[in-house]
């Protein structure tokens, strides 16, 4: 009986074998979430404060707004940070020292420093200097910088995970740098990077809440406002927390999805 009763909720953890049946996965995850529901509920009941969800209602549009901003900041900062992190990357791999050691200056400096700080600096200092006024454009280029400098650490060590057997075999084959890198190098590099790229990618959605401190009016920013008019903390903040989990939970499945696509033995 005990052998029938662990065949519902014990897996095995040995390569290659295969996974649970669907049903038997899903019954174990709301299983998880049943749990994870009673705790949170427990604790409401428990508190010593009556929610009043009534007060929030007439601001739905508001947080509405914010949230479709954060989507839109969140996505134009993604396709930048990639970006500039894959620039970096090769930057800090180029064989022109000036370029190499220029790459691993930004990647210091920008790892080194909190993101509040460069915010201020950047929006106050750098683009007040070179005419940029738009708190957006300011605003994405900011956190694509930020977040770039973690995504060139990722790709640096996804590539650098490349056997030196296989750069040489790719140069025994007659093929060019490029080549190199383009048919043997990042294939195998993105099945590395893509678990801390999907954790990147999620913290880059999360990190958009500090640009409320220059007054772009994403997410965060809308729901302080709704919480100054009513004099309500809770009733904004977990809708605020549901909004952030339903942009970085597909992230972080999709970036799952893919790594079992791009997954091979070695």
């Amino acid at each position: 009986m005990n052998a029938r009763w662990s065949s519902y909720f014990v897996a095995s953890n040995e390569p290659g074998s295969p996974p649970p049946p669907l049903g038997l996965r899903l019954a174990n995850a709301g299983l998880a979430l049943l749990a994870v529901s009673l705790v949170f509920c427990f604790s409401f009941q428990h508190l010593a404060y009556q929610p009043r969800w009534n007060a929030i209602y007439p601001y739905r549009r508001l947080f509405l707004q914010g949230w479709l901003t954060t989507i839109g900041l969140s996505a134009a900062a993604l396709v930048g940070s990639t970006l500039a992190g894959l620039c970096s990357a090769l930057a800090q791999g180029s064989r022109f020292l000036p370029l190499r050691y220029l790459g691993k200056i930004y990647v210091e400096l920008v790892r080194g420093t909190p993101l509040l700080v460069q915010i201020l600096i950047g929006y106050y200092v750098v683009f007040d200097a070179v005419g940029v006024q738009n708190r957006y454009l300011a605003g994405v280029l900011i956190l694509s910088c930020f977040s770039g400098a973690y995504i060139s650490e990722i790709i640096r060590a996804g590539i650098e995970s490349v056997g030196r057997s296989q750069w040489e075999s790719a140069r025994a084959i007659g093929l060019t740098r490029a080549q190199t890198y383009r048919y043997v190098v990042l294939p195998q590099a993105l099945r590395q990077t893509l678990p801390p790229l999907a954790g990147q990618f999620a913290s880059l959605v999360k990190d958009s809440s500090l640009l409320s401190v220059v007054g772009i009016q994403e997410f965060t920013l809308r729901a302080e406002m709704a919480s100054a008019r009513t004099y309500t903390s809770l009733e904004c903040y977990l809708p605020l927390a549901l909004g952030y989990l339903i942009l970085t939970l597909p992230i972080s499945l999709w970036t799952r999805r893919l790594e079992k696509r791009h997954h091979f033995d070695t």
